[in-house]
Formats: structure tokens, sequence, C-alpha cells
């Protein structure tokens, strides 16, 4: 910094007059402090600032309707990283904001001294919809988290760009770090709020007028301003903490500022009170336009690794663990906080390596240590910082190249820069039940919510009925929240993958964002299960009255995320659609899954139901009596259809009396009287007639062979003839020989095109056969055609084998006949 301002110019001396007359005069009626958010050096001076001008108040930038939850906010039980949580909703958008607060962000240390001394502290800048402009962009209402705390233009600006150039830093960050996070230490906190001011100002500076309305900064400065001049009525001294950005357009109006037009919010804003507007956790209504605006904030738990800027949060300092201890180091008043951090962090990371197989040793971290000291040096710093840390894991921890299979150390030094830390808010009135009743719920069944990172729960479904109340829970949280869980392997009972498994393994993760789904969600209910079945209730009210298939999904789901009550509700509503509904598709769906149910009512918690055998057997008969439109079918349905008929097949052959009638066999054979009935539906319902002992076995042979010995038409269409009897009857073809003859005589019969064109249908005909069967196919092949079955499993000759030695053969005859040899 010294280096840099050697030769002063005018801006920056206007600047130094400003700083000593407007922002840092310890006897003026108002004090200002800039800040960049989440900096513990900033923190470090602010409590020198306190303690040294003693204000009567402390306003803060931070959103005006938070103002009512600093007590929540400032309550010891409150353990950072917390956060605000605020959305706004209107007819063009719709947007939720974070406004997080570390253990040493500025904010958060101003509320916590203001509590110590008894002082008031007041958020004094605009809610974030009265500055959006997203919603004339993009006029989507779409959902979007944004960060109220944005530092976009504080570190893109060209002057910290040229900067961070001569003085050789990677990165803002590392500037930054550099100049006041380890230099500002040493600086007397009059010349440490200079600097910052400078710097920010320079930044600011950078930007037209035009570009700092667009943003909004404008805006919310003038609304500062009039909340700043109210404080100064009240109060003799007044203490205001910004960012550095805009502490300059607190002090200076903006030349065209009195032409710009002020939003009406933002004359409304004018005529309110201090201590801010609304009551959190209430629906409060607004205008940026004429459009009516709801808005709720509340506070909730936020996550270091949310928190680390380089995971996509806007503003503040990244590698939050990194300087959490930095500011440990800084209240136990010790005189080199960065060198006892890498330390701790090094013999941290020596253990995790080490615990993870890695080939490390002490050596390697002594001559970590000691290169973070030599790189200070060279640097120009007084310690070694995060980047001096990063550098030397880099060339003491990875050995060669750095690779993929090289890089754990850096990824484990990542990890605990960013740490796993999660906060916890005080209980309030403000805390929303549907939360409560989470953390409870995953408190009582021991699913780990304090820390993040991925967790997982292997379930065992059939042998605990405790570990099927945990899976309900899950299944329910993640219908509210999907990203909270996902299951990674065991039985899917929607999407009917794996039900032959007996566990299931669930891969949870619990962040803000998970809290934050929750608050949205608790727009249902106060409870997961009535936030759940309220979902489900509108859910259901969105499927067409006709669509009993998606009704009885939607049964099925509720009774696996444990809600009895609302699978009950469901039953009037499915039994109406399965009347309504007109398509054998949806109604074979709907006695599929409601089979399900019933067949494994006792797991699912419907031991004494009485109603659902009548669903199943009424699903059955509607399904039956819609048969005849198959003839019809389009093709690409031929195969959900052949899943169907082979479902009502089984329960036609099972001993229940609901599904012992004659329709469903007296329709088959209407349907295989019908000469428009496609070949593969011919093949099942043929199969299924001769295995219900209505037709012999030798009529599926008869039909083969009209196939085969029909039309070039009819010819084309055996291997679908096939495929549909090979679904039900593969026994037709194992153990008879007369269809293998007949197959034997069409492939001799063919033409080379002809049956290169029919090969990839009889090749799908015969994957429904398993190795074993295909193995004894084999061997009925090979008897017909007298050779041993060991001929039929030899690979064929290449291709490219035979013309060379077709080639070779050729070039030896010339040769034997010039010797006349023959």
């Amino acid at each position: 910094m010294d280096r840099l301002t050697a030769v002063l110019d005018p801006d920056v001396e206007q600047l130094q007059c400003l700083f000593e007359s407007q922002v840092y005069n310890l006897s003026n009626h108002t004090v200002y402090y800039p800040i960049r958010h989440h900096s513990p050096a900033c923190s470090y001076h602010l409590l020198r600032l306190i303690g040294e001008y003693k204000p009567d108040i402390i306003l803060i930038e931070g959103p005006e309707s938070g103002n009512p939850l600093i007590s929540v906010l400032s309550d010891e039980a409150t353990i950072p990283p917390v956060s605000l949580y605020y959305t706004y909703e209107s007819e063009l958008e719709r947007e939720a904001c974070y406004y997080p607060m570390l253990r040493y962000s500025p904010e958060y240390v101003a509320l916590k001294e203001a509590k110590r001394l008894d002082i008031p502290a007041k958020f004094i800048d605009l809610d974030y919809q009265h500055f959006s402009t997203r919603a004339s962009k993009s006029g989507q209402t779409e959902q979007k988290e944004i960060s109220i705390q944005d530092e976009t233009l504080l570190a893109g600006s060209d002057f910290i760009n040229r900067l961070c150039q001569k003085t050789n830093c990677r990165s803002f960050d590392e500037l930054w770090e550099k100049v006041f996070e380890i230099g500002g230490l040493e600086k007397s906190t009059r010349a440490f709020v200079q600097d910052v001011f400078t710097y920010c100002t320079l930044s600011r500076m950078c930007y037209s007028t035009e570009r700092l309305q667009s943003s909004g900064d404008l805006a919310r400065e003038a609304h500062m301003r009039q909340r700043i001049q109210q404080a100064v009525q009240e109060h003799d001294r007044v203490l205001v903490i910004t960012g550095g950005f805009h502490t300059y357009g607190l002090l200076v109006s903006e030349k065209h500022e009195s032409e710009l037009e002020q939003p009406e919010m933002n004359k409304r804003h004018t005529d309110q009170r201090l201590d801010g507007q609304g009551k959190p956790g209430t629906s409060q209504q607004s205008a940026v336009n004429p459009d009516t605006v709801h808005q709720q904030m509340y506070p909730m738990v936020y996550t270091f690794a949310e928190a680390d800027r380089l995971n996509g949060y806007a503003s503040g300092m990244p590698y939050v663990n990194y300087y959490d201890q930095i500011w440990n180091q800084l209240l136990r008043k010790k005189s080199t906080p960065y060198n006892l951090t890498a330390l701790d962090l090094l013999s941290r990371l020596m253990r995790q390596l080490r615990d993870g197989h890695e080939h490390v040793s002490t050596s390697d971290a002594i001559e970590a240590y000691s290169m973070i000291q030599g790189l200070a040096g060279l640097r120009g710093k007084r310690e070694g910082g995060v980047y001096e840390l990063m550098d030397a894991a880099l060339s003491s921890f990875v050995k060669g190249e750095l690779t993929l299979a090289t890089d754990k150390p850096l990824q484990e030094l990542q990890q605990l820069l960013t740490g796993d830390v999660i906060g916890s808010v005080a209980p309030n009135s403000f805390s929303i039940p549907i939360v409560e009743d989470f953390k409870a719920r995953c408190t009582e069944y021991k699913l780990q919510i304090r820390t993040t990172g991925q967790h997982k729960k292997v379930l065992d479904l059939y042998a605990k009925p405790e570990h099927r109340q945990i899976s309900q829970l899950i299944q329910c949280i993640t219908y509210l929240v999907p990203e909270f869980a996902k299951r990674q392997s065991g039985p899917d009972w929607i999407a009917e993958h794996d039900m032959n498994l007996v566990r299931e393994t669930w891969v949870y993760m619990y962040s803000s964002r998970i809290e934050a789904r929750l608050i949205e969600n608790s727009l249902y209910g106060g409870t997961l299960a009535r936030a759940a079945t309220r979902k489900m209730e509108e859910q259901m009210q969105e499927v067409p009255d006709h669509h009993s298939g998606e009704l009885a999904r939607l049964m099925l789901q509720a009774l696996l995320m444990g809600l009895q009550d609302t699978a009950m509700k469901l039953y009037e509503q499915v039994r109406s659609a399965l009347r309504t509904d007109g398509n054998f598709l949806s109604l074979c769906n709907s006695l599929h899954v409601l089979n399900r149910i019933h067949q494994h009512r006792r797991l699912l918690g419907l031991s004494d139901e009485q109603q659902l055998p009548e669903l199943v057997s009424e699903a059955y008969r509607n399904a039956v009596d819609k048969l005849l439109q198959l003839s019809r079918a389009n093709p690409d349905e031929h195969e959900a259809i052949i899943q169907g008929l082979k479902l009502l097949a089984m329960l036609a052959e099972s001993s229940e009396g609901d599904f012992q009638d004659e329709t469903f066999r007296i329709h088959l054979n209407e349907l295989l009287s019908d000469h428009q009935l496609p070949a593969q539906l011919e093949g099942v319902c043929v199969a299924i007639s001769s295995g219900l002992g209505d037709r012999p076995r030798d009529e599926i042979v008869d039909r083969a062979r009209g196939y085969i010995h029909g039309t070039p038409d009819q010819t084309r269409q055996t291997a679908l003839f096939l495929q549909g009897v090979f679904t039900v009857a593969r026994d037709a073809f194992l153990y008879e020989d007369q269809l293998l003859s007949e197959l034997n005589y069409l492939i001799e019969q063919l033409s080379y095109e002809d049956f290169i064109s029919m090969v990839p249908e009889l090749r799908l005909a015969f994957t429904y056969f398993t190795p074993m069967e295909t193995g004894l196919i084999a061997e009925r092949v090979a008897s017909l055609h007298q050779v041993e079955p060991e001929e039929m499993l030899r690979p064929a000759v290449d291709e490219q084998m035979l013309i060379q030695s077709k080639a070779w053969d050729e070039a030896l005859r010339k040769e034997f006949a010039a010797w006349k040899l023959i």
C-alpha cells in the first residue's frame, strides 16, 4: 500500500481529505466504517473502533425487514454460520436471497457488541426486491438464489485488476489478504480504515453513474442515507457499517442522482420508521411496479461450504474454515495468527493423508512449513497466508507432476480450508414448524444433520420395522426436497428397479439449501407429513380424471412415505378414474400397482384394509373389457401391451375367485379371430390361450406355419409372431420339434437379402431365452443338421482371412503351373 501511494494523485488527495473530515472523525456525530464482507481483519479493527468511539447506535448494511430478527441473531444460543433467508414473489419473478453471517463477519460482530453494550443495532438497507432488475430482464418466475452481499463490482474493477498485475497477485482475494488481512494487523485502526476506504472508492470510480444505477447501488445508498439522517437526529454518536464500495456513495451524492427517477417503493420507504417494516415470517405486500409482491424473511442455519466464495457464493472471503481459525487466534491475542493456523492445518493434513494411506512424511510437513515462511518473505508479507500454504502443500506433498492421480493432498487441503461446520439458530418465535419437525424427526432416527458432507444409511426393510419408518421419513423428505437424499441401492417401488433386494442404501446431505427448500414447503403444512399430504393433494388435482395409472402410483408413493391416511383418501378418486379410464395400458398400469400394493399390504401398513381387493378386481375387469381395442394398437405400444396381457393371464390363472370369470378367455378368442391383430400380439394371445387350456399347443405351430408359408409380407412378420410366443411360452420351442423344423425351413428358403433384413427381429425373439436354454436349442439344431454341437460353437472364419487365403491359393496354383507341377 505504501509503495503504491507514495505519489498521491488528486483523486487520492481528495479522498484523504474526505476520509479525515467525514469518514473517520471520532468527534463527528457519524463515523463510517467500510468493510469487506466476512473479513477477520475488518472485524478485528471494528472491535477497536467500537471501544474507542463508544457509539450510541450501530447502523449496518442489511435488509430492513431483518430488523425484528436481530435479537435472534445476537442470541447466545445462535451459533454461526447462520443466515437470513429472504424470499419474494411477484407476477414477474420469484427469487430467494441469502444474508449469511459467520463468527468473524463484521456485521455479526457488530450485532454481538451492540448487545453486549446494550445499544441498539439496525439494518438500514433496502430489501432485495426493491433494486432487483432481473424481472425486467428475464420475465421468468423461476426461483433463483442470490447473495445480497454481492461484491462483483468491487472485485472486478479495472483498478483492482491493474493493482493485481502490479503486485503480482493472482486474484483479488490474494491481493486483499496480502494488504488487509495480513498487512492490516500491523496498522492502526485509522490507517486500516483509510486503506479500505481508498481501495474500495477507487474501484467504485471505475464505473459510470448509469452502471451504478442499473445495479441498484444508487437506490440503496439513497435509502441508507435517509436512515442515517434519521438516526443522527435521535442519537449523538452513530456508527455506520457498510461495504466499502458504498461508503463514498453515502457521503457524496452523484451529480445526476437528483435527476434519477426513484421507484415508488423507495418513496414509501422514506416515510417508514427506522425499525424496519413488517414482520418476518408473515406475508407482506409491496409494489415495485403495480404488481403485488409477497415477501418473507426467516433466520436459518448456514454452512461453511455454502459461505465459501469459491463454491459460487457471490461475496466475502473464500476458505471459510481457514479464516475462522485466524479469527480464533486474533481473539486469543496471538501475535502470529497465520503461522499458528498454518502449523495446525499442516498437522491435520498429515494425519488425514496418512489415514488415507498416502505416502507422506514428517519431513514433508517440515519442508512445507519452512516454505511458507520463505514465500512470505519473498512476497513481502509479515506471515504466510492461505496462498502460501497452498503453494507449499503443492510443492511438498505432490510428488511429480500434478495429475488426477496425485492431487489427493490438494483435495484434502481444500476440504480443511473450507470446513464442514453447520450453524444453529436459537429457539425463537420466527421458527418454521416444518423445519423444527424435520430436525426433531431426524434426531429421533439418528440422521446426521449437525455436520455437512455426505452420510450413508443402510436400512434392512423387511427385518426391522424401525428401518421401514426411517425409509418412510427419508422418502417423505425427498418428496418435498429432492436434493436431501438419493437412493444408492435397494428396491425402487416407483421405477420398479431392483425389487429383489431386501436392503436399501441412502446417501443424504444436510445444508442450508435443504432448510430453505423446507421453508418454501411450509406453505403446504407445519409438519413433514402434512406438507407432503397437501402437496400430493395438489398434485392429484393436476392429474386428469381418467388417468387411473398415475393416481395409483401416487397412492403407492403415499404409502411408501408412511402417509396411509392420504392413501386412503385416494380410494374413491382411483375408483372414479378406473370407471372413466378407457385406455387399456393405463388400466393395466393401475392394476399392476394396485395388485403390488395388495400383495405387500402388510409391509405398506395396510394389513386390515378391505377396499383394496375391490379396487384390484375392478381394475382387472375394466382392463379385460378393453381387450378388443388391441387390434388397432400403435406398434410403439406393443411391448407395454404384452406386459399387460401377461399380468391379466397371471391373475386369470390364480386361485382367487375375483378373477375366475370367462370374460378374459372369451375376449382372447375374439382377438384371435380378428385378422387385423398384429403378429406380435397374436403370438402372445395364442400362447396365453394355449397355456390356459383353451387351445391346443399345435395351434401355435399352425399359426407360425401360416406366416412362414404365406405371402412375402406375412413371411416378414414371422419373427414378430415368434417374439410374442416366446414372451409367454418358450417351452413351445424348447421341447417340440415342429416349430423348430418350420423355422429351419424358413431360413433355408429365404434369400440372402431377406435373411439379413429379418436377422435383427429373429435375434430379438431369441433374447427371451436364458443362456442354458440357448445351449439346448443349439444342441437340437445340431441334431437336426446331423453335426456335433461343438461345431455350432466354433466362431465363423473372418472374411478378410478367406479373401487372403483365396489369393494365396491362386498364387500357389500359378506358381505350380509355371513349374508344370499341375
